[in-house]
């Protein structure tokens, strides 16, 4: 395979090809330097006793001719701390690679396809480098326009295993069907659509999955299913200023595992009980309504799920083998301290609803309000947000951002951390962000938080000061400091006073080459991107990034 895609290349760069198609390509740099540092625990593991540095990078090659689209990556790990955030990871080969050819109404991908079924509750194949996801599914995949409104889309294969690179695979095959459509009916615009998934295990994955329920208890057990099913129904309505999407989606038994149950009937998070393998279906509801005139836009979120676990198999966790992705009903703030609390979506039990209201009297004040209600479907509580901002631009040269928020997070279910009989962590997070621009190239911004609470960590203050050159230079530090250290939590070694976690930036932009310097300390914590998050440890040291096309 490796071979095969190599020789795609070649093909593509050759001097008669180049001469009649475009190529482009684009790369990216990661370079850690680890700098040792006990007082916030980022030590004790080969990356600051042994690695001391360690990169990773990936090169994207693209040539189109002739209606053929070829596509290779290669992918570099030395002593990367991605796969493993404690111990150091070399690898190196072929990320992923692709051919696609387009015939009229025909498309037909060859290789690692990224694609989705609906909004990705159903399936989803794609790339997040932060957390290292890719989930390609390597096989093949066909599009074809039945009509000028109709899509039929088909494929099968296997999932990449992201453990290893040069493409190896997970062992279970998938196949799935997907027709969408897009229809004016009157003023109406409707895009409806239907995905049917199949997803078959292997002999191999069967006899872990065998040996996992011979061990449980007796009233465990059950005899597993070498095919799940699943299927989805969309739509999204459009009419003048008013959107509805709407999903639903059902997959038959399977054995799924589930952290905490003690029956396999249970649906509470509280049990202590380790994993198990269970035998039920699933089922994901999900809506999203909006709607939006001058001065004001009003958006509602809401989502249920029971026991939706897509998975290659259920040997598989944490992030490996996912098959799907859902929707994050609640809002992901990227304010700093409040990114630290970001409610994942829950597979097995989740009741969720967030409501936004954006308001705008005139065209230098704005103001959100939301509100954001998680539980479990047993009524357990997972997550509350009541968050209110403005926006301000009225005075020459000034910018004024500022708001509060409020939020309770069960960091049980969420981060498998803290104590069982106190879940929940209640924070009050007011913030200001200021900026003041000199010209209409340079500005300078400061951004300030402070986070209250009695829980986890304690409370928080942070500090940034930006200054910026459009388009080519901005220069930040920063700093995040544990005002008030929890002293009845054994889980982080408190010092008293609390740490400072610095960050020093720097960033040069030229053309499409992008470079950044930033000395950084880092708490220990949970990194999100889209809803699907990952613990980190604290991280003390050097990272520098390079990103460029052409």
């Amino acid at each position: 395979m490796k071979k095969t895609a190599f020789l795609f290349l070649l093909v593509c760069l050759s001097g008669k090809l180049l001469a009649q198609g475009t190529f482009s390509g684009d790369l990216m740099m990661n370079l850690n330097f680890f700098q040792r540092d006990t007082n916030i625990k980022a030590s004790g593991n080969p990356l600051y006793d042994n690695a001391l540095s360690g990169s990773e990078g990936w090169l994207d090659l693209r040539y189109n001719t002739n209606g053929f689209t070829f596509f290779v990556r290669a992918d570099a790990f030395n002593n990367s701390n991605l796969k493993n955030p404690v111990a150091p990871s070399t690898d190196f080969g072929l990320g992923a690679w692709s051919v696609t050819k387009d015939m009229n109404d025909l498309t037909i991908t060859v290789g690692s396809i990224y694609d989705q079924l609906g909004s990705g509750i159903l399936f989803r194949s794609y790339e997040d480098r932060g957390l290292l996801i890719d989930n390609a599914l390597m096989g093949i995949e066909l599009k074809y326009k039945l009509t000028s409104n109709i899509m039929l889309k088909g494929f099968t294969g296997q999932e990449k295993n992201n453990t290893q690179v040069n493409n190896v695979r997970y062992n279970p095959v998938i196949k799935g069907f997907n027709a969408e459509g897009d229809f004016n009916v009157g003023k109406v615009h409707l895009i409806p659509g239907v995905g049917v998934l199949n997803r078959t295990i292997d002999a191999t994955s069967m006899a872990a999955i065998v040996n996992t329920i011979d061990a449980q208890d007796t009233n465990h057990r059950f005899y597993p299913r070498y095919n799940m099913y699943a299927f989805s129904v969309y739509n999204t309505l459009t009419y003048k200023n008013f959107s509805w999407y709407v999903e639903g989606c059902y997959k038959t038994h399977e054995a799924i595992s589930v952290p905490g149950y003690d029956v396999p009937n249970a649906t509470s998070l509280d049990s202590a009980q380790s994993s198990v393998l269970i035998d039920k279906p699933g089922n994901v509801e999900y809506t999203s309504i909006s709607y939006g005139r001058k001065g004001i836009a009003l958006n509602v979120n809401a989502k249920r799920t029971q026991d939706f676990v897509m998975r290659t198999s259920p040997n598989e966790t944490i992030l490996n083998g996912m098959l799907n992705w859902q929707p994050v009903v609640a809002v992901l703030r990227p304010e700093r301290l409040m990114a630290r609390y970001t409610p994942a979506s829950q597979d097995i039990s989740e009741m969720a609803a967030t409501a936004n209201l954006a308001l705008s009297p005139n065209d230098v004040t704005s103001f959100n309000l939301t509100y954001t209600n998680i539980n479990t479907l047993d009524d357990k509580k997972l997550y509350r947000e009541a968050y209110v901002d403005g926006f301000y631009q009225g005075i020459k040269n000034w910018i004024f951002q500022g708001g509060v928020q409020y939020m309770e997070y069960n960091i049980v279910a969420y981060q498998s951390e803290g104590a069982a009989d106190h879940p929940i962590v209640y924070a009050l997070t007011p913030f200001a962000d200021i900026t003041y621009r000199f010209t209409e190239k340079r500005s300078l911004r400061l951004e300030m938080q402070y986070m209250a609470t009695k829980e986890d960590y304690g409370s928080w203050a942070f500090v940034l000061l930006e200054y910026d050159v459009a388009p080519k230079w901005a220069i930040s530090a920063s700093d995040m400091y544990n005002v008030t250290p929890n002293p009845n939590d054994d889980n982080h070694n408190y010092k008293n006073p609390g740490n400072h976690y610095y960050n020093i930036f720097t960033s040069y932009t030229k053309g499409p080459h992008r470079f950044s310097l930033a000395y950084v300390k880092q708490v220990d914590g949970i990194n999100c991107s889209g809803g699907v998050c990952r613990y980190e440890p604290a991280f003390s040291g050097v990272k520098a990034t390079l990103t460029s096309s052409f």
